[in-house]
């Protein structure tokens, strides 16, 4: 027969509280965070790396600039009319009770 489990991650079981292992909780909770904020910095540093080495705007403008302006515009007309669709919509109001 399989157990279902009602609270999963660092907490203990609903049925027991937590005695001498709430140091070990907060220890693994600990080195998980720093896990989690070393290996978020390594891949932001790896696709910066990887942007600047790629160079890939620069070659698109030598070969075609005016492709690439107007390709640029139509990026920026495309995020103004989604920014002015998101303004425009009705915001949500609590009801009264």
């Amino acid at each position: 027969m399989r157990n279902d489990i009602d609270s999963p991650g660092f907490t203990a079981p609903n049925g027991r509280a937590l005695g001498n292992e709430r140091r070990t909780v907060a220890l693994a909770e600990l080195v998980a965070i720093v896990g989690l904020a070393l290996s978020t910095i390594v891949a932001a540093t790896v696709v910066s790396v990887g942007i600047a080495r790629a160079n890939v705007v620069g070659n698109v403008i030598d070969n075609e600039g005016s492709l690439f302006t107007v390709a640029l515009l139509l990026g920026l007309i495309f995020i103004a009319m989604g920014g002015l669709t998101a303004f425009t919509l009705p915001g949500h109001k609590p009801k009264k009770h």
